[in-house]
C-alpha cells in the first residue's frame, strides 16, 4: 500500500516548513522532561527589579525652598526615570524598572534622587546597590518588602532625605513584569510607552437582538388623498435594518418580519424604531419613533416565544424652529416582539476556524473539557518592516486569540529576532476550535497619526483537535504572508503548545454533538444574516479593542478575524478546485483500479476479486463487516505515518507559489475596485471565460438530469415504450429468478474477459444518450 499523500515525509520546499525545536523550557531540561514551574512551557529570562515606592524628608534646592522631585534609576548605559512631583518633599511614586540581565554591562545600580529644574537638574542624594548582594526571588513566593535607605551623596557620605525600595533578581513571572518599565525600551517616548507593553482583553459579550416587527396602528399620514406605503427602519448603533413595504396599504399596515443585529454588553445604546411613509422616489416621511433601552429587553435562552408589546409612537415637529414632540389625542402605536437571544452564539470569526463554539448565555454553558496553554517564546529571522533614522528596523509583537480572550505580548524594540517568552492559557470548552497567533509590527511608537497601522508580519493557526493531550509541542512556524508580489516568508516564530484534557469521556461525547448550539439548527438564520450579523460583530469587536490601553488596534482584529475571508480570488477558486480534486481522487483511483481489474490486468488479482464477489453475493450479511474490516486496516496502516506535526499554513495548498501576478492584484483590490478601466475589462472578461466553463458544465448536469426525467415522460414516445416494456420484462424476470443468480450473472458480465468486450459503448449507454433533454427549448 502506498503512503498516502499529505503525509510527513513528502517533499517540500524547505522554506516554508515547521520545524520541530528543543529549547529549555522552565530554565530546566528540554521539552520532553516533566516541568512544575508555573512558567514551563518559555525559557526563563532574568532581570533585576527596582521597585521605587517613595521618599521622605528630601531637603529644598529651589531658591523657592521648595523641591520638584524625581527618581533616576541607571544601570550601565541604561536609565530610567519616574515622573517628577511639583513642589513636593515626601512625593510617592511606587514605579518598578526591570533590566533585562543578557544586557547588564555594569557591576552596580544606581538609584538617583534628583531636583527638576530650569537650567540643570540638581542632585539630591543615591543609593547604590552590589549586583552580587541583590537577592532572588521566585514565584509563588511573596512579594519583596520594601526597606527605607539613607540617602548618600557622591562620596558616600549620608544626606538628608530616605528612599523607600526595592530591589531583587526575578523571572518574567514576577507580578511586576507586565507593569514594569523595561531597560530595552529606553529609547521610546513616554507617550509611547503604553502602547509596547503586555495586555489581556477580553471581548464584550455579544447577543442576537431579534425583532419581530408584527404591525402598526391608527398611523397618521400627512397626505391622506393616498395610501400610504409604510416601512420601518430599525437603528442601533450603527447598525440599520429596514422591513419591506407593508403589503396592506392603510392606517394599519402588517409585516411579521424579523430585525436581526448584535448588541454588546453594557447595553448602551438604544433601539430606534422609525415607521416611515414612502411619500416619493429616495424621499421617506416618519410618521412616528419608538426608542426602546435594551436594559428593558428580556432574554431568551431557549426556543419559547417571548410575549409581544405595542408601543407608543412619538412623533416630532418643528415648532418656532425647535423640534418638539407633538401632542395628539389618539397616539400611534406600533406592535413588536423583541428579545435577546442567548442560545445562539455570535459569531465573530469563520465557523472553518472557530475558536469559541458557546452560547451567549452562561447559563447554557457545559463545563470545560481541558485546559489550554500557550508559550509564545521568540521570533527568528524578521524582516526589515519599516527605516527608522536611516536604517531598517522592526519592533515586533504577538498576538493570541482563543475564545473571548485575546493577548498580546510586550513589544521588542528594533530586534529581528525578538525574545518574548510569555505564557498564557485558556480553558478549552470544545476540542474541534482554533487558537491563532499572529506577529505584527508596532509602528506607534513614534507616531501616532489616524493613518499609520500596524504591519502584519505573519499568522499561525492551531486546530486543537489535531494535538495529542499533555504532549507539549515546540515548534517553529513560518510566518507566511502574501503580497501583491507574491508569496513571502516573513520569518518564523516559536511556539510551545500544550493541550491538557481534563476529562477524556467528556470530550470523547462531544464528538457526538452538534457543533454549534441548538438555536442555530431549531431556528436558523440564513447565509445572508450571518454574514451581515459577523461583519457587524466584528465592527463593535474591534471598536472595544481599540478602545483599551494600549488599544488592540483594528487592522490587527480584523487579520486575526479574517475579515476579508469572503472575498473573490481567482486564487483560492483554484486552490479550493484543486481541494475538490483531493478529495475525489481517492474515488477516482478506485474506478481506475476496477478498470485494469475489468481488463484483466492482472489476471491473478481477477480471480481473486471474483472468489471475494461469489462469497459476498452467496453471503451477504458479510458485505457490512467486510466493509468496516477494510476501513478498519487503512486506519491502522496510515497510523504509521499519522502527523507528528501540527498544522501549519501550507503554499501549495493555497495556490500562493503558482499564482500569476495579475490574479494576485486583483484579490488585494480595494472593493469597489480601484484599478483602471482597461485592467478592469480584462479581468471582467477573464470572469465571464471562467463562468462560461461552469454554465457549460452546470447545462450537461442538468440535461443528464432531464434524460432522466424523460424515460417515464412520454417526451420521446417510442423510447419511453421500449423503457416500459423493460422494465415489464425485467420484473417478470426477477420474480422467477432468484436474486443471488442476478447479482452473480450480473457480477459476471461486468467482470468478463476483454476477449468478450466491444470498444463501442454499451447498449444502456446508447439508449441513454439517446433520450431527449430540454435543451431543445433553451433561448
Amino acid at each position: 500500500m502506498q503512503r498516502p499523500p499529505g503525509m510527513p515525509g513528502m517533499p517540500r520546499q524547505e522554506e516554508f516548513i515547521l520545524k520541530e525545536t528543543n529549547p529549555a523550557l522552565g530554565g530546566v531540561g528540554s521539552a520532553g522532561d516533566k516541568l512544575t514551574t508555573t512558567y514551563d512551557l518559555v525559557e526563563q529570562m532574568q532581570y533585576l527589579y527596582v521597585r521605587v515606592v517613595k521618599a521622605k524628608d528630601l531637603p529644598a534646592k529651589d531658591v523657592t525652598g521648595s523641591c520638584d522631585p524625581y527618581v533616576e534609576v541607571k544601570l550601565g548605559n541604561y536609565k530610567g526615570t519616574t515622573r517628577h512631583f511639583e513642589k513636593k518633599s515626601n512625593p510617592e511614586w511606587n514605579q518598578v524598572f526591570a533590566f533585562s540581565k543578557d544586557r547588564i554591562q555594569a557591576s552596580a545600580v544606581e538609584v538617583t534622587v534628583k531636583d527638576r529644574d530650569m537650567m540643570k537638574d540638581d542632585f539630591i542624594g543615591r543609593v547604590l546597590f552590589d549586583l552580587s548582594e541583590i537577592p532572588k526571588r521566585v514565584p509563588p513566593d511573596s512579594p519583596l518588602a520594601p526597606q527605607w535607605y539613607r540617602l548618600e551623596d557622591r562620596k558616600g557620605d549620608k544626606v538628608k532625605g530616605e528612599l523607600m525600595l526595592a530591589v531583587w533578581w526575578g523571572t518574567q513571572a514576577d507580578e511586576a513584569f507586565p507593569e514594569a518599565w523595561h531597560s530595552d525600551a529606553a529609547a521610546v517616548p513616554s507617550d509611547g510607552l503604553a502602547s509596547i507593553r503586555s495586555k489581556v482583553y477580553l471581548t464584550p459579550k455579544l447577543w442576537y437582538l431579534r425583532v419581530n416587527i408584527i404591525e402598526a396602528q391608527d398611523l397618521i399620514p400627512t397626505d391622506k388623498s393616498r395610501f400610504p406605503e409604510v416601512h420601518v427602519k430599525a437603528m442601533l448603533g450603527n447598525q440599520g435594518l429596514r422591513t419591506r413595504v407593508s403589503p396592506s396599504r392603510g392606517i394599519n399596515p402588517q409585516w411579521n418580519e424579523d430585525l436581526m443585529f448584535v448588541a454588546a454588553e453594557p447595553f448602551e445604546e438604544h433601539l430606534i424604531l422609525s415607521v416611515e411613509d414612502r411619500v416619493a422616489p429616495n424621499k421617506d416621511e416618519v410618521l412616528g419613533k419608538a426608542i426602546i433601552p435594551l436594559t428593558t429587553v428580556e432574554k431568551r435562552l431557549d426556543h419559547k416565544p417571548v410575549g409581544t408589546r405595542w408601543y407608543n409612537l412619538e412623533k416630532h415637529v418643528i415648532l418656532d424652529g425647535e423640534q418638539k414632540k407633538k401632542e395628539i389625542k389618539f397616539s400611534s402605536r406600533i406592535h413588536i416582539r423583541i428579545c435577546l437571544e442567548g442560545g445562539y452564539h455570535v459569531l465573530d470569526e469563520s465557523t472553518h476556524y472557530s475558536s469559541d463554539l458557546r452560547p451567549t448565555a452562561r447559563q447554557l454553558w457545559k463545563q470545560s473539557i481541558g485546559v489550554l496553554e500557550l508559550g509564545i517564546l521568540n521570533a527568528q529571522g524578521l524582516l526589515p518592516m519599516k527605516t527608522k533614522d536611516g536604517r531598517n528596523t522592526t519592533d515586533a509583537y504577538c498576538v493570541a486569540k482563543y475564545g473571548q480572550k485575546w493577548v498580546r505580548t510586550r513589544t521588542i524594540i528594533d530586534s529581528f529576532s525578538p525574545k518574548w517568552n510569555e505564557q498564557y492559557t485558556w480553558e478549552v470548552y470544545d476540542p474541534c476550535t482554533v487558537v491563532t497567533i499572529g506577529v505584527f509590527d508596532n509602528c506607534h511608537l513614534h507616531s501616532s497619526g489616524n493613518n499609520v497601522r500596524d504591519n502584519r508580519i505573519g499568522k499561525v493557526r492551531i486546530r486543537l483537535s489535531t494535538l495529542e493531550a499533555d504532549r507539549v509541542y515546540t515548534h517553529s512556524y513560518p510566518l507566511i504572508v502574501l503580497l501583491p508580489s507574491g508569496v513571502k516568508k516573513m520569518g518564523e516564530v516559536q511556539l510551545a503548545v500544550r493541550f491538557t484534557c481534563s476529562s477524556l469521556l467528556n470530550m470523547m461525547h462531544l464528538y457526538s454533538q452538534p457543533l454549534l448550539p441548538k438555536m442555530h439548527y431549531l431556528y436558523p438564520l440564513s447565509v445572508m444574516q450571518l454574514d451581515n450579523l459577523r461583519h457587524q460583530a466584528i465592527l463593535i469587536v474591534s471598536m472595544r479593542l481599540g478602545r483599551a490601553e494600549p488599544p488592540l488596534r483594528k487592522e490587527v482584529v480584523e487579520y486575526m478575524l479574517d475579515v476579508d475571508s469572503h472575498m473573490w480570488s481567482m486564487r483560492k477558486s483554484k486552490a479550493n478546485f484543486f481541494r475538490i480534486m483531493g478529495v475525489l481522487s481517492p474515488l477516482l483511483a478506485v474506478g481506475k483500479w476496477f478498470d485494469q481489474i475489468c481488463q484483466w490486468r492482472n489476471p491473478l488479482t481477477t480471480i481473486l476479486i471474483h472468489l471475494l464477489f461469489v462469497i459476498l453475493v452467496l453471503y451477504p450479511e458479510l458485505i457490512l463487516p467486510t466493509v468496516f474490516l477494510y476501513l478498519f486496516l487503512i486506519g491502522v496502516w496510515y497510523y504509521r505515518w499519522r502527523p507528528r506535526q501540527p498544522p501549519h499554513m501550507d503554499t501549495r495548498l493555497s495556490y500562493a507559489e503558482t499564482a500569476h501576478p495579475d490574479e494576485l492584484d486583483e484579490e488585494f483590490d480595494t472593493f469597489p475596485t480601484s484599478r483602471p478601466p482597461d485592467i478592469v475589462r480584462m479581468r471582467y472578461d477573464r470572469l465571464r471565460s471562467v463562468a462560461g466553463r461552469v454554465q457549460t458544465v452546470v447545462g450537461d448536469i442538468a440535461t443528464q438530469g432531464e434524460r432522466l426525467q424523460s424515460l417515464l415522460s412520454w417526451r420521446d414516445p417510442r423510447a419511453t415504450a421500449i423503457f416500459v416494456t423493460f422494465c415489464l420484462v425485467a420484473a417478470v424476470v426477477l420474480y422467477v429468478t432468484p436474486f443471488k443468480a442476478v447479482m452473480l450473472l450480473a457480477g459476471f458480465y461486468v467482470l468478463r474477459h476483454p476477449r468478450f468486450r466491444r470498444k463501442l459503448p454499451s447498449v444502456p449507454l446508447n439508449f441513454f444518450r439517446r433520450l431527449p433533454a430540454r435543451t431543445d427549448s433553451m433561448l
